[in-house]
């Protein structure tokens, strides 16, 4: 994916954080003190002084599951210009990867991150690939200066929801 991004976000597309399921997120290789709530929660994104950091070395990998289908339009990664992501591997319904296996799967897309994504400008992902999905997956594999610490302060994923039927309303329509 080149690092093409639109100037404003479409209308239509709406922060998907109202349809996570906070109860099954995941980070891997966050150091305690600075976790992903920091990054990705409303209200402690926008508080610079909060972040996630990486522990052991500069690679982070977040799993982060929906509570419905969405489709996922661009995704903004914020850090600082050192210690901020810059390899960044996407996967769309992926389950229970690591470390030992996120390179076993090919990724639904990848994206190095420039000094303007790093700042806020969004990155729009390749929209086929993200149409239908029930989790994402977002492998940080290195950091801009090559590093042991990364560092992001600001997730934000914009899309639209999937409209679905809820079989379970439908009425059997009688014969008269």
């Amino acid at each position: 994916m080149s690092a093409e991004s639109a100037s404003a976000i479409h209308r239509n597309q709406v922060d998907l954080l109202d349809f996570v399921d906070w109860s099954s997120v995941e980070c891997l290789n966050q150091k305690n003190s600075h976790s992903l709530p920091n990054a990705l929660k409303q209200g402690y994104r926008e508080d610079e002084g909060l972040i996630l950091e990486s522990d052991a070395d500069e690679q982070l990998l977040i799993y982060i599951p929906f509570n419905q289908v969405v489709k996922l339009h661009s995704i903004v990664i914020q850090g600082p210009e050192e210690e901020g992501p810059k390899s960044v591997k996407l996967f769309a319904n992926r389950e229970h990867m690591g470390f030992s296996n996120v390179n076993d799967f090919p990724p639904s897309d990848t994206v190095i991150l420039s000094t303007e994504n790093l700042k806020g400008k969004p990155v729009i992902v390749k929209y086929v690939k993200f149409q239908n999905v029930r989790s994402l997956t977002i492998f940080i594999e290195d950091n801009q200066s090559g590093s042991d610490i990364t560092k992001v302060q600001k997730i934000v994923l914009y899309g639209t929801t999937v409209e679905t039927t809820d079989m379970k309303s439908l009425k059997k329509i009688e014969d008269h």
